[in-house]
């Protein structure tokens, strides 16, 4: 005879796994840290690509301005700016994404832990059942 409250469970469970389970059994394969400090590194990697690509382009639209007020102070402001600016720009876009990493990884462990549950409740339905 089927159990209502097993045959939901069991339900629940599947919807679970074909959906948001995929993606957090992945993550919940990694150590937290491991995990944010992964995402970080390519965070800061693209950071970097993207502050190059951008930095290019304003240097290409002004130089024909810079080269007229060229001096060995302007550039040396120059140079102090946008290495102070990649810096704190890197720093912002590092705190910024560990947060958000961690957080995703606490949440899909806290629905993996609660899917392991289910199973467990799951697995006890079907030994009362076979007692």
């Amino acid at each position: 005879m089927l159990d209502e409250r097993r045959v939901k469970l069991m339900t629940q469970l599947a919807f679970y796994e074909q959906t948001q389970g995929k993606q957090d059994f992945k993550i919940s394969e990694y150590y937290r840290k491991d995990y944010a400090g992964m995402h970080t590194i390519c965070s800061v990697i693209w950071v970097t690509v993207g502050y190059v690509c951008a930095l290019a382009l304003v240097f290409l639209a002004g130089m024909e301005s810079l080269m007229a007020k060229m001096s060995n102070g302007l550039i040396l402001t120059l140079g102090v700016a946008v290495i102070i600016g990649y810096i704190v720009l890197v720093i912002v876009y590092a705190v910024i994404t560990s947060h958000v990493y961690n957080l995703k990884h606490k949440k899909a462990r806290q629905r993996v832990k609660k899917y392991n549950h289910n199973l467990t409740r799951l697995l006890k339905m079907y030994e009362k059942e076979n007692k």
